[in-house]
């Protein structure tokens, strides 16, 4: 299946575990070397798709990837700089909402990014509520977009999605050509799934079974490097 493929991936709950805090996913070498055999596999038609800003997949080690940031209001080719509108100051208003939210509720965190800010309250889920109207009603005021993803809220600017980004990429090198196949656990990967099979390809959900526009699914994360080494997936 990865044959001529165009390989669009996410990156946490896909290629690495969810960690209980953003900067507590370790990417090991192994995967950064598998990764890229399978890009000079496929002549280059291998990029990362993530909601985290590209300085901070960069750091993590994936530098040598083309890469789409924050959820596809960024772009950047291996070593060149990064394609993304300027941070507004309407994220900066929103993240001083966030922190004075954030403050007294031990559990609940705040993930500066380039040109987004991100409310997390995995380590407490019972402000899970309060967190979402927050969000919502930023959002209303400041004229920008809500991301839902696994325990968080995201406020970014709007007109980019994982859709938006693998049409994007498609339309260019080295991506284009390729058949598309997206690799993604959350409902932020939907847009990628839909994006996918709008040009031909597919998607993959990883992770239990719930409704999706995915085709194909794989178990967990293991089972995603098992794929991406062997080339297997089962029916979704």
């Amino acid at each position: 299946m990865l044959t001529g493929a165009s390989l669009f991936l996410d990156f946490d709950g896909t290629l690495a575990p969810i960690a209980p805090t953003p900067d507590g996913v370790i990417v090991d070498e192994e995967l950064l070397a598998m990764l890229g055999d399978l890009r000079d596999a496929l002549e280059g038609r291998l990029a990362i798709v993530s909601g985290r800003s590209i300085a901070t997949l960069r750091d993590l080690g994936f530098g040598g990837f083309l890469l789409a940031g924050t959820h596809g209001l960024e772009f950047a080719q291996p070593g060149e700089q990064v394609e993304a509108p300027p941070r507004r100051p309407a994220v900066d208003d929103a993240e001083a909402a966030f922190h004075a939210f954030a403050d007294d509720k031990p559990g609940v965190l705040v993930e500066r990014k380039s040109i987004s800010v991100g409310l997390h309250f995995r380590g407490a889920p019972q402000w899970g509520e309060q967190a979402g109207e927050l969000a919502t009603d930023l959002a209303e005021r400041l004229g920008l977009a809500v991301q839902p993803g696994k325990m968080l809220f995201e406020l970014r600017p709007g007109g980019a999605d994982k859709g938006s980004a693998v049409h994007a990429l498609m339309a260019r090198s080295p991506m284009a050509g390729g058949r598309p196949l997206f690799i993604g656990d959350d409902v932020t990967d939907e847009e990628g799934f839909a994006a996918a099979a709008e040009l031909g390809g597919a998607g993959i959900l990883v992770g239990p079974p719930r409704a999706t526009l995915a085709a194909f699914s794989l178990e967990q994360v293991a089972a995603v490097r098992h794929y991406l080494e062997k080339g297997v997936v089962r029916p979704g």
